[in-house]
């Protein structure tokens, strides 16, 4: 890359800041670093204070690529015009941006965000009980909160996980990691599929749809409601056509009746699917036997196939289920937890990370025919393999 080019690219970021509304932006050597957080697919993540006031933040270097002669970096630039609309309680509040003083540098931007204790994986991770029903609900709709806010103001996050899922000693949740998300319009315009860390990722993205809407951040709510009663990631594919197995099993196997005009997708025109309908349903009541009608029935919604049958999440913030006992716990009662953002890492499992910005795969021909064999003699199938034909 000629070396005039990244110095003139910068300043044209940092132009688009000032225009933005954040004026001349100060150097981040106004902070001093504290200890690493996590890198990930977006940005590097750390704790850090404020020299002048002692206020601890996390300091987010962006990963910019400026590979592109023509434009402006995308990501970067969308997550903090995102970030900077965004003015909600559940979603993490970006302060200001900083940049360092090596102006050869265009990664040298970083945000300065509220700082969180922990992250919703990492307590996942660590905890010898799963959470409470009254906490799990506390959780969710504050989850359901941030999400609403977001679809409200025309916004797809694009990648909602548990590692995405700020908490404080509070009880209070923020979303944060905007580095996917996106404004959208009505009707929504042809969109890259490849969006969403795999294990939260919605069929029709899968199946290669290039339109969708705020369904694709409903099924990962899903997701991480499963997360939240077991402790696990819910459906963890190692690809995706293990995913997409692993959503069929648990979601039964779509069918025109139930998800009418799936077959049209650009992925399942060649897929093999079971005849018999026997084979079509859900197993979600009987994976999770704990969890009360109501909560079944959410669940069953918010990982529907169809994703018109998905429920927004101002519907899910009026679900039946948060009405009934035990009723959410109050925030000010939820428990704490040993910070894992204070002193090290906070992400110790290999896990999917968010998909970097290319072409989404091409699924080919796979045959799911066979995967519920037997379930007419078991409540859920013992195991089964793919084969790609």
């Amino acid at each position: 890359m000629g070396s005039t080019f990244v110095p003139r690219l910068r300043r044209r970021v940092l132009g688009l800041l000032a225009w933005g509304g954040f004026g001349r932006s100060r150097s981040v050597e106004n902070y001093d670093k504290l200890n690493d957080i996590e890198e990930g697919a977006y940005g590097w993540v750390a704790r850090a204070k404020e020299i002048a006031t002692g206020k601890v933040v996390a300091l987010k270097r962006l990963k910019i690529e400026a590979n592109d002669r023509n434009g402006l970096p995308v990501t970067g630039i969308r997550e903090i015009q995102i970030l900077k609309d965004c003015h909600h309680k559940n979603i993490v509040k970006l302060q200001e941006v900083v940049v360092g003083e090596d102006t050869s540098r265009i990664e040298n931007i970083f945000l300065v965000l509220d700082f969180l204790e922990h992250d919703l994986k990492s307590i996942l991770e660590d905890m010898p009980q799963p959470f409470l029903a009254s906490e799990v609900k506390t959780l969710l709709l504050q989850l359901a909160g941030g999400v609403a806010y977001l679809h409200d103001h025309y916004i797809l996050h694009r990648d909602l996980k548990t590692s995405n899922l700020l908490l404080n000693n509070r009880g209070q949740l923020k979303i944060a990691d905007f580095g996917m998300a996106r404004y959208v319009g009505d009707p929504a315009p042809k969109l890259t599929q490849l969006v969403v860390t795999l294990w939260y990722r919605a069929p029709e993205l899968l199946l290669g749809a290039a339109s969708y809407g705020e369904a694709v951040d409903m099924w990962s709510v899903g997701c991480i409601f499963g997360e939240l009663l077991t402790r696990e990631p819910l459906l963890q594919g190692k690809n995706e056509v293990d995913e997409l197995t692993k959503i069929f099993e648990l979601c039964g196997i779509p069918t025109e009746e139930t998800w009418p005009g799936f077959r049209r997708l650009p992925n399942a025109k060649s897929l093999r699917l079971p005849a018999s309908r026997a084979t079509a349903g859900s197993v979600i009541r009987a994976k999770f036997p704990l969890l009360t009608a109501a909560g079944a029935s959410l669940l069953n919604g918010l990982l529907s196939l169809n994703p018109a049958r998905r429920p927004s999440a101002k519907e899910m913030i009026n679900h039946e289920y948060f009405r009934q006992d035990p009723r959410p716990k109050s925030e000010a009662m939820f428990p704490t937890f040993p910070s894992k953002a204070g002193q090290e890492r906070r992400r110790r499992r290999d896990t999917p990370n968010a998909p970097g910005r290319g072409q989404a795969a091409e699924l080919g021909a796979v045959d799911f025919s066979g995967i519920f064999n037997g379930r007419e003699k078991e409540e859920r199938g013992g195991g089964f393999s793919l084969r790609m034909v």
